[in-house]
């Protein structure tokens, strides 16, 4: 078990103020900060040591029987195979969506044979691998997430009362499914750019007035503003029509399954996703849009998304939903005891895990008689061959997240 220092990415969308504070850096921070990355990602490693650090990566491949453990070596292909991060998001992130298992290795063997530059800004499949994510809010959270009740969709619709839209509305009424879905976000997708400019100031027309109104589908409708306002003239605020909107409170988990559109739109979160890069965007972007393999991805299957229930008792719960990662949430209300020694927990997790504490103090031994003190801010690298852990808070309220593969015992 040793320090493991993370990097922040600074992307456009972040937070001024949530990972500084979090870091304990100046608040607010001169750029935005978007994504604390806590792995071993092939771009940006985390470093494990103090005072002398390596970088992850290295660690794993030097060791990887010990660090991974002789039976997940082979599954992953001697690399971790997640990714933790601590988002936070003060804008919207693009529209996307992500690819299974299988159509993650054909995409990329059929673009490795074509000669795509790995790095090409057109390049749907950078590796071979799915990337699923589990995202646990920190702060309310709100994100756009699969394809809502067509009938619903319907409603929302026509309560938006644009005479544009009436063609398109009735011919989802015709058929309030997933195919009906697909129809009806192929045709918006694929609009001309004129379309696609006269469209979308009727539709804002529409829904401030439906605010005003204060009608049944007022959350939907400002969220339409807003992206109509960042991104004027992108058929995703169309598309966007379409999705569920969600409100996630604090601890509250969201599970995005390959082929589900997704949108982050604002607040904090722990993120917990497989260890790759492959991104099907469906707009709120000026990078690239694949229509074709977008569609050949996308889930068209309408529903609303379940939120997820953790397992296990007392203050650890754990979320496995998918075999590349497994996500602890570790909360203690600080009644235990200042030394630690009272209520300590199973973390309950297997093989290379990564711990990153958001509030508090915790305190971590592994079955080895090691003890570490992880404070707000700080992370540990605890390979799979220092064997179960346990953790307990150190003098009042604290909150943890530990990840780990989801292959269990």
């Amino acid at each position: 078990m040793e320090v493991l220092r993370g990097s922040v990415r600074t992307y456009a969308w972040g937070s001024r103020t949530h990972l500084a504070e979090l870091l304990g850096e100046e608040v607010p921070s001169p750029h935005p900060q978007a994504e604390l990355w806590l792995g071993a990602h092939r771009d940006q490693s985390s470093t494990v040591g103090d005072p002398e650090s390596r970088p992850l990566t290295d660690v794993v491949a030097e060791d990887p029987a010990g660090t991974l453990g002789p039976s997940r070596r082979q599954r992953w292909s001697d690399r971790l195979p997640y990714l933790l991060k601590v988002l936070a998001a003060e804008e919207p992130l693009s529209l996307q969506a992500h690819p299974s298992a299988e159509q993650a290795a054909a995409g990329y063997a059929r673009e490795e044979a074509a000669g795509v530059p790995r790095t090409a800004g057109d390049r749907n499949y950078p590796d071979p691998l799915p990337k699923p994510e589990l995202l646990c809010a920190l702060t309310e959270f709100h994100a756009l997430a699969g394809f809502r009740d067509a009938e619903r969709t319907v409603r929302l619709l026509r309560a938006l009362d644009v005479r544009a839209l009436d063609h398109h509305t009735e011919l989802l009424a015709a058929q309030p499914d997933g195919d009906g879905l697909r129809a009806l976000f192929t045709t918006w997708i694929t609009l001309p750019q004129r379309a696609v400019d006269d469209l979308v100031p009727a539709l804002l027309d529409g829904a401030v007035a439906h605010v005003r109104e204060r009608g049944e589908f007022t959350t939907e409708a400002r969220t339409l503003l807003d992206l109509g306002e960042r991104y004027p003239g992108d058929a995703g605020v169309l598309a966007a029509l379409l999705l569920n909107r969600v409100v996630l409170a604090p601890g509250e988990c969201l599970y995005q399954p390959a082929g589900s559109p997704h949108a982050y739109l604002a607040g904090a979160g722990v993120e917990l996703m497989a260890n790759s890069d492959n991104v099907l965007r469906c707009g709120l972007t000026p990078k690239h849009v694949d229509v074709p393999e977008l569609l050949r991805v996308l889930d068209f299957a309408p529903g609303t998304p379940t939120l997820l229930k953790g397992e296990g008792t007392g203050p650890v719960l754990r979320y496995t939903p998918s075999e590349y990662f497994s996500l602890a949430r570790a909360a203690f209300d600080g009644g235990d005891g200042d030394d630690g020694d009272e209520g300590e927990a199973d973390l309950g997790l297997e093989g290379p895990r990564i711990l990153v504490t958001v509030e508090g103090v915790v305190r971590l031994r592994t079955s080895r008689g090691q003890v570490r003190d992880v404070a707000k801010g700080s992370a540990v690298w605890i390979p799979a061959c220092d064997g179960p852990v346990t953790i307990a808070p150190v003098d009042g309220p604290a909150l943890a997240f530990a990840a780990a593969d989801g292959l269990g015992s």
